[in-house]
């Protein structure tokens, strides 16, 4: 029995596909995926969330939380904050830690 589903692609709606708007700029889903993606290439490690996604008139500003040192117990643990400016096509442009603290620590600093 042939499966006629193989050339079918699941409809998605809006700007959830990730993929390049008609003005050429990504979607902020897609920022944050790539900002996340290049960061676990740089880093070797898996980043563990984002906190920000900033439109900028040259593509975006992407703020992705790190686990800089894994300590004992959990509570501990280093993380950093980091920056990825991302250009308008979704490549990463510069990235910078800006700010580093305690797992417990809440609040600014």
């Amino acid at each position: 029995m042939a499966d006629n589903r193989s050339d079918q692609r699941p409809e998605q709606g809006g700007d959830q596909g990730g993929g390049e708007r008609p003005d050429g700029r990504i979607s902020s889903q897609e920022a944050a995926r790539r900002a996340m993606d290049f960061l676990g290439e740089i880093a070797g490690a898996p980043p563990e969330m984002v906190t920000a996604v900033v439109p900028a008139d040259d593509g975006w500003h992407v703020d992705v939380e790190m686990l800089e040192l894994a300590r004992i117990p959990d509570s501990s643990d280093i993380l950093g904050c980091y920056e990825v400016t991302l250009d308008r096509a979704g490549e990463p442009v510069s990235y910078r830690r800006t700010r580093r603290y305690v797992r417990t620590q809440t609040g600014e600093e």
